[in-house]
């Protein structure tokens, strides 16, 4: 929340009127204005990548909070002799908002709008963060007006003079609405940008009082109360609410946005110095792309993360490229050599580690350019197993650095901006990537993937005897690609396996996968096929082997990882390494979330009936 930044020191770095003063042997006692956009974007910055639960329920109280004010002015309004009495308590319900560090939509107008005017984040960011509050505030206060209306809380007088409120409100022009609606988002705003200013409470809490006592003094209107008292009017006296959120609400939504907005780009952004953002975090920034900030992820990345060394990539067309993000240099070793192999097996392979450092989420300004500066030595130093282990391969290998307060999504924003051919990720319960489930995990279910996916279970990583299930499908056809290549670069054994239903089956699953592992240059592979139950057929081909390479049937791989349900148990049930694939399709998001149709899982069935009644000759050329 904006309003909840602690007292601290300027900043270091910044071309602070501060500064100046000292130079002239006086010290000022108050932050310059970039200092103070410092801390605004600074915020704003840990805002725009909180989850969607966190942020939607800091809103949601904040609606809720919203009722303190509804209810006081009305009640005081109803029994004191002058309406000037229930204005004094107006300001009650904001006070608790912003001291309490909730999420107001009102607020929201000015830091992360800051943020986006810097290209730090981008466009659908800024409007995925709006909505998040501003449905959040309309729950809170909608649930206010119910317990309200139905709580036995007002009397009849005061239950008038609520209903007086929204009213009054409708019977307003539009117009009108908007422009009182837009002085109303200036105030907010203004309260925000003071409030980094102010260096004590008493100061803050002083500011929000006499700011949010101008809403009813001037006949302003704020949206989310606007809100909660039409839906008090409809609950009450019975009126549609539509037309009066369509007449009265929405005016009033748009001038507040306006108002608040412009207070951002032409009175403080303009205000401010080049060197706005020369400290900490922003010292060495890369700005998104225009077509990133407008865009967002569909065009690359919609955020730049607190640290981020990856370098802009000129793709060549000839190489062949394997992103590696890794959470624990010491530890993913084994990771790093797998893509080696995989990379060297190519004319121009090439592997770019990155490791994906969690940030914490509240960093202050102060400590943020001493941070950076350790946190990227330190990962730089670490990296240096990665950069002895692709040394060994023929191979280029690269190392980036990336911090963030992501983890999963980060894995997809990097993919898509480096368009590598292949990630290859290891995956632990215990590691980085598990805190994914709290971020977006059905993410992956409606979005196409950028790239090949291969992710690890690490027991060693052993490809000397490579067991490949197959039934079929394009992430069977990845396994088939990277075995191929761990026989080619490192002699490992290929055994190909297909299960069918019955034994009676078990003669065309043979000819099925024959013919399956010859189109794919895997006919020296050992050639195994069973009846019965899948998992446990393959559990019980895999106790010989090294490493197990499956493929994301179902619903896919990547959405079953973040939610933490693989659709095989076999993983657990094995010894040896697990490598799960998964190819980009076209599948819909009905088949991603529901799954295929359970005869995918015997295609030998399928190939029997086709080539029934043919001669050899006539199957092989079907």
């Amino acid at each position: 929340m904006a309003g909840q930044t602690p007292n601290r020191s300027p900043p270091d770095g910044g071309d602070s009127s501060a500064d100046h003063d000292h130079d002239d042997g006086v010290l000022s006692d108050h932050l310059s204005t970039d200092e103070v956009y410092q801390r605004v974007v600074a915020d704003a910055d840990h805002e725009v990548t909180s989850g969607t639960r966190e942020l939607f329920f800091s809103a949601l109280a904040a609606g809720f909070a919203i009722t303190v004010t509804f209810l006081l002015y009305a009640s005081v309004t109803a029994t004191a002799d002058t309406k000037f009495v229930g204005v004094l308590l107006y300001p009650l319900g904001f006070i608790y908002i912003i001291i309490g560090g909730y999420q107001l939509y009102t607020e929201n107008t000015l830091p992360p709008v800051a943020l986006t005017l810097e290209r730090l984040a981008s466009v659908p960011t800024l409007v995925r963060h709006w909505l998040i509050v501003l449905s959040g505030n309309f729950v809170g206060g909608g649930l206010g007006a119910v317990a309200l209306a139905y709580g036995g809380i007002f009397d009849a007088a005061t239950a008038e003079v609520a209903m007086g409120f929204a009213r009054k409100g409708i019977a307003t022009p539009a117009v009108d609405l908007f422009f009182k609606a837009a002085f109303a988002g200036l105030i907010v705003a203004g309260v925000v940008w003071i409030n980094f200013a102010a260096r004590d409470t008493v100061s803050r809490l002083l500011v929000v009082y006499l700011a949010f006592l101008a809403i009813p003094m001037g006949n302003l209107f704020h949206v989310v109360v606007s809100f909660t008292e039409v839906v008090y009017l409809a609950l009450v006296a019975g009126v549609n609410p539509i037309p009066a959120l369509g007449g009265f609400v929405l005016p009033v939504l748009l001038g507040n946005t306006l108002g608040g907005v412009l207070l951002v780009t032409v009175v403080n952004y303009y205000q401010t110095s080049d060197r706005r953002l020369q400290i900490g975090r922003f010292q060495k920034v890369r700005r998104l792309s225009v077509r990133e900030w407008l865009a967002g992820p569909l065009a690359g990345r919609s955020y730049v993360p607190v640290v981020d060394t990856v370098e802009e990539i000129v793709r060549d067309p000839e190489s062949y490229r394997i992103l590696v993000p890794i959470g624990n240099p010491r530890t993913e070793t084994g990771v790093v050599r797998l893509a080696c192999q995989l990379a060297s097996s190519h004319r121009k392979g090439k592997v770019h580690v990155v490791h994906v450092v969690q940030a914490p989420r509240r960093w202050s300004p102060e400590a943020e350019s001493q941070q950076r500066a350790r946190v990227t030595a330190e990962s730089d130093r670490l990296l240096e197993n990665a950069r002895e282990i692709g040394a060994k391969h023929d191979v280029t290998l690269e190392t980036s650095t990336v911090v963030t307060p992501r983890s999963f999504e980060e894995v997809f924003t990097l993919a898509r901006r480096t368009s590598p051919d292949l990630v290859l990720m290891g995956w632990d319960r215990r590691a980085l990537w598990s805190s994914a489930r709290a971020e977006r995990p059905l993410a992956e279910l409606t979005n196409r993937l950028p790239c090949d996916f291969l992710v690890a279970n690490d027991r060693g990583l052993d490809a000397s005897r490579v067991l490949v299930p197959t039934a079929g499908g394009p992430d069977s056809d990845l396994n088939a690609e990277v075995a191929l290549a761990l026989q080619e670069v490192a002699n490992a054994e290929i055994e190909l396996l297909h299960v069918v239903e019955d034994a009676a089956d078990e003669p065309a699953g043979e000819a099925f996968l024959r013919e399956w592992a010859t189109e794919r240059g895997l006919e020296d592979a050992t050639i195994t096929v069973a009846s019965g139950d899948v998992e446990p057929a393959i559990a019980s081909a895999a106790t010989d082997s090294t490493m197990l390479m499956l493929g994301a049937t179902e619903q896919g791989l990547l959405s079953r990882l973040v939610q933490n349900s693989l659709h095989l148990d076999v993983i657990d049930d094995v010894d040896c390494s697990v490598l799960l694939a998964e190819r980009p399709t076209r599948r819909s998001i009905r088949d991603r979330l529901v799954g295929r149709p359970n005869r995918d899982r015997y295609p030998a069935r399928a190939f029997r009936d086709r080539t029934a009644g043919q001669t050899p000759t006539e199957q092989k050329d079907d």
